[in-house]
């Protein structure tokens, strides 16, 4: 479709509602689905994809809705999942004013009712007018740890996609966030087959996509799986399940900042688990209250990969992931589809105590050996001008450790992961830019979601994507540290 022929069709669409007054149906098997015009597009918003994850479904594998019936109503967003309360670091005066305006919002929780009774509920938002067999491409979009599909709703990527003349449908899930409600780990989890819940989640809304998304005009053999962050590093685990095999469920992959971390097996999560357990009061397995979830440190933190943080990552639950990520990866056992995948910097901790040297032997590699450590520290040395952000000189080295952690923390969680798999299949990606750099920090973690989000160069990249799933070239940035960060991962997985 041309976008011309776009637009026209968006303007009669337009028109028809104008003079009808009637907002925009979908039928799903017996059931009358009404959602809302919104100028370029119509928004059909949360519809369940599967049974609410309450009573005996608490902490349960998904449970798919058979059969549609009545009637509903899908002009507001569903319930979103419980949410972890994030506390936001003290930033020390020295750091750019524009470092804490980044980071506060990542404590305010998005503006949609939290409820146990998620509903595990999905969006569907659609060029104004679609209609079966338009058989448009299809972006499903998942989250992140924190947050729900009412945070980036995605109108403004399907507005952008008509412009281009390249029409897409935008879906967007909830699902059992973590850490305890979606991704609580250990040896009790594990033998009861339930492990990585929020992962089946998605799976299950994949399923839910193949079923019913050609009633709203897409095409189910054209998804694109996108993330960010937490959301990322699901679509690798989406990609690397089931043997590689997608069950036709999508055709491609955009990650954002987060894929193959070298995370290990379900039992290191235990002790994540006895906490929970103690601080509810209760040793049955089913109970998790959020109150325990919200001692536990959060995405912000400094132990960003070990204790409750490490759940999110995901681990070998031998269910959904049968082994760690990256051996996965190395075993062959992934989709064989096109991927984009982001290499964005981490926001280092901004108040850390301590040696670099003990930080990484107690934090990270705790079964390294000490020649191993010594040459993390030759390859991530003490200078502020080979630290991270790169290519400032001296400037914004806040505290002693600063630039040299954000360096390897950036490289080890985000740059080394993304490069590993890109060079295990490197015929089915490409490298996406970074974005947006921060006073201080650089391009950070999640700089580039008002780019894309905003209808920004890196949105129609997307859109593009999605539609002829055109893969460019890597990059070679950092080779040599990179190479042994991701050597001492897999020797040493989390």
């Amino acid at each position: 479709m041309s976008r011309k022929t776009a637009v026209l069709v968006v303007s009669l669409s337009l028109l028809f509602s104008c003079v009808t007054g009637a907002p925009p149906t979908v039928k799903l098997d017996d059931a009358t689905v009404i959602g809302f015009n919104a100028g370029l597009n119509d928004r059909f918003l949360g519809i369940p994809f599967a049974k609410p994850p309450v009573g005996a479904l608490r902490l349960q594998l998904p449970q798919a809705i058979l059969h549609f019936s009545g009637v509903i109503n899908a002009t507001s967003f569903g319930n979103q999942c419980i949410q972890q309360t994030i506390i936001t670091p003290n930033v020390p005066s020295n750091f750019p004013p524009e470092v804490e305006a980044f980071i506060a919002p990542a404590a305010a929780p998005p503006d949609a009712p939290q409820s146990e009774d998620c509903a595990l509920n999905i969006n569907v938002i659609v060029p104004a007018g679609a209609k079966p067999r338009d058989n448009f491409p299809v972006a499903v979009v998942r989250g992140y740890q924190v947050g729900s599909n009412a945070v980036q709703p995605g109108e403004t990527i399907v507005n952008r996609s008509i412009e281009l003349g390249q029409p897409i449908i935008f879906v967007s899930m909830n699902y059992s966030v973590p850490p305890a409600f979606g991704f609580l780990g250990g040896s009790d989890i594990q033998q009861a087959g339930l492990g990585n819940l929020g992962l089946q989640d998605q799976r299950e809304a994949l399923r839910w996509v193949q079923k019913h998304i050609a009633a709203f005009g897409g095409d189910p053999s054209k998804v694109t799986i996108f993330g960010e962050s937490a959301g990322s590093q699901a679509v690798l685990f989406q990609m690397v399940t089931n043997g590689g095999d997608t069950e036709g469920l999508f055709r491609a992959g955009w990650m954002e900042s987060g894929s193959a971390l070298p995370t290990d097996d379900f039992e290191n999560l235990q002790p994540t688990f006895d906490f929970i357990v103690s601080e509810t009061g209760c040793a049955e397995r089913k109970i998790a209250i959020s109150a325990a979830m919200d001692k536990t440190p959060t995405f912000l933190s400094f132990q960003l990969l070990t204790g409750i943080e490490h759940t999110v990552d995901a681990a070998c639950d031998g269910v959904f992931l049968e082994d760690g990520p990256q051996k996965l990866v190395l075993d062959g056992s992934i989709a064989n589809i096109p991927f984009v995948v982001g290499t964005l910097f981490s926001l280092a901790p901004l108040n850390i105590t301590g040696s670099t040297r003990s930080i990484l032997k107690s934090n990270y590699f705790p079964t390294a050996s000490d020649a191993d450590i010594q040459r993390l520290l030759e390859l991530y040395p003490a200078d502020p001008a080979a630290g991270s952000p790169f290519g400032t000189g001296d400037a914004n080295a806040f505290t002693p450790e600063y630039k040299r952690l954000a360096a390897f923390q950036g490289d080890f969680i985000f740059r080394a992961p993304a490069r590993f798999l890109l060079n295990q299949r490197a015929s089915k990606q490409v490298a996406a830019p970074s974005r947006d750099k921060i006073p201080g920090l650089g391009a950070t973690h999640s700089t580039e979601l008002g780019n894309i989000f905003g209808g920004g160069d890196l949105a129609d990249f997307f859109v593009r994507f999605v539609n002829t799933l055109d893969p460019k070239a890597t990059d070679t940035f950092r080779r040599e540290a990179m190479a042994f960060v991701t050597q001492l991962g897999l020797a040493h997985p989390l």
